[in-house]
């Protein structure tokens, strides 16, 4: 199968950000896409102004969600021949030197998704990195230990068909929730997990540092997405024990 991947950066109202994350990226990988999730700050006609060769704007009329902008690019790659997609903020808090690392190890092992694992520093919200430990318990509990290390990182790539194929079936899994709930049903899936280390970094509001993290919503998103897949887990061990798809 010929190896044939993308850089995606869903944003929404991720300001001046936006224009530095896309250079960077475009540094690294020529082609890179933009799905703008309804952005009001005008961040995407500054970034698109950038005018780099490789680089394409997909815009959503209304805000739907991280998951639904990678639902839009997953569905464009797909129909293009693209194979594997790397997903990365477009805030600045995920590293564009590790867009490389990621296409290499997926050449390697094609049919696994990759997933960071992140490394704090001493700027990363005490919440975030403690409201973790919660998610990423029920989420081991749920893959029994065969997923990601680390349940809501966003920084993954994947292989454009089974990823697809999952969202499609998981229509409510689309905002905060996207990235535990398709990590988890990759693996349900049957599909490989590389976990790979990558440090994440806080951009502080006075260096154009935004976040749309709101904890109570957010966390209440999570409940829901636990409660569901652990209401769905047994009947996935099911059919793993007799050999069906899910």
């Amino acid at each position: 199968m010929t190896f044939k991947p993308l850089v995606l950066l869903p944003t929404y109202n991720s300001g001046a950000r936006l224009a530095q994350t896309l250079r960077e990226a475009h540094a690294e990988w020529e082609t890179v896409w933009v799905v703008v999730d309804a952005s009001t700050d005008g961040s995407d006609t500054g970034a698109e102004s950038l005018g780099l060769e490789g680089v394409r704007f997909f815009r959503l009329s209304q805000n739907s969600g991280k998951g639904a902008a990678v639902v839009v690019a997953l569905q464009a790659a797909k129909a293009e021949g693209f194979t594997h997609v790397l997903v990365m903020d477009a805030d600045g808090q995920h590293p564009s030197a590790m867009i490389r690392p990621f296409f290499e190890i997926s050449q390697n092992n094609p049919v696994a998704f990759v997933c960071g694992v992140p490394v704090f520093g001493p700027d990363a919200p005490r919440e975030r990195v403690l409201g973790r430990f919660a998610g990423n318990f029920f989420a081991t509990l749920e893959t029994l230990g065969a997923g990601a290390e680390d349940s809501l990182f966003g920084f993954r790539l994947y292989p454009v068909a089974p990823a697809l194929d999952e969202l499609e079936k998981t229509t409510w899994a689309r905002r905060f929730d996207f990235d535990t709930v398709l990590s988890v049903r990759l693996t349900w899936a049957g599909l490989p997990c590389i976990n790979v280390a990558v440090p994440v970094f806080y951009p502080p509001r006075s260096e154009g540092g935004v976040s749309h993290f709101r904890y109570l919503r957010d966390n209440l998103l999570l409940v829901a997405a636990h409660a569901r897949l652990l209401l769905e887990w047994p009947f996935q061990a099911l059919r793993a024990l007799r050999g069906q798809k899910p």
